[in-house]
């Protein structure tokens, strides 16, 4: 969550000539609603379910860079396909800078409603573990854009065979 994923994987694809997805938009764009509407019509288990179909559907491709939401990895079936299928990106940042970037904005469905300092605390540490099951991990907390894809391009030096998908 706003550490950066869709615009690292951007970029990242556009210096690596890889086709870019954002899970999200897939998501949105099958969908025909925003993952906010998802969330507050169908719920969250709606969501992860059609996130869960969109990412196989995903990986079954080949040669692209894919964003994917930071929750993805709390699905043990999505963290198992993205380690065997993909070079794993894990995106992070410290729970100021995330707060700072996502402002007071309604965009944010996991965030509705509650204290979104505590939020973001509780959710990295939900997600502490998967994370760590990452390839690579990268910091975004004071890069810019181009540092982290130069920093991720960097770490690249293994097989080449892999999609690197970024996340966080």
């Amino acid at each position: 969550m706003a550490v950066g994923k869709s615009a690292v994987g951007r970029n990242l694809a556009k210096k690596l000539k890889r086709h870019f997805v954002d899970l999200d938009r897939a998501i949105e764009k099958k969908e025909g609603k925003k993952v906010r509407e998802i969330f507050s019509e169908n719920g969250e288990p709606y969501f992860r379910q059609a996130e869960k179909q969109a990412l196989a559907e995903v990986l079954a491709q080949s040669s692209q860079i894919i964003a994917t939401g930071g929750g993805v990895i709390m699905d043990q079936d999505n963290l198992a396909l993205l380690k065997e299928k993909s070079l794993l990106v894990c995106l992070t940042a410290s729970t100021e800078v995330i707060l700072k970037r996502v402002g007071n904005g309604t965009k944010r469905p996991l965030l509705k409603g509650t204290n979104r300092e505590e939020r973001i605390e509780q959710l990295l540490g939900e997600r502490a573990k998967q994370y760590a099951q990452a390839h690579l991990s990268v910091d975004t907390s004071d890069a810019t854009i181009d540092q982290v894809v130069d920093n991720i391009i960097a770490q690249l030096d293994a097989p080449a065979s892999h999609d690197a998908n970024v996340d966080g």
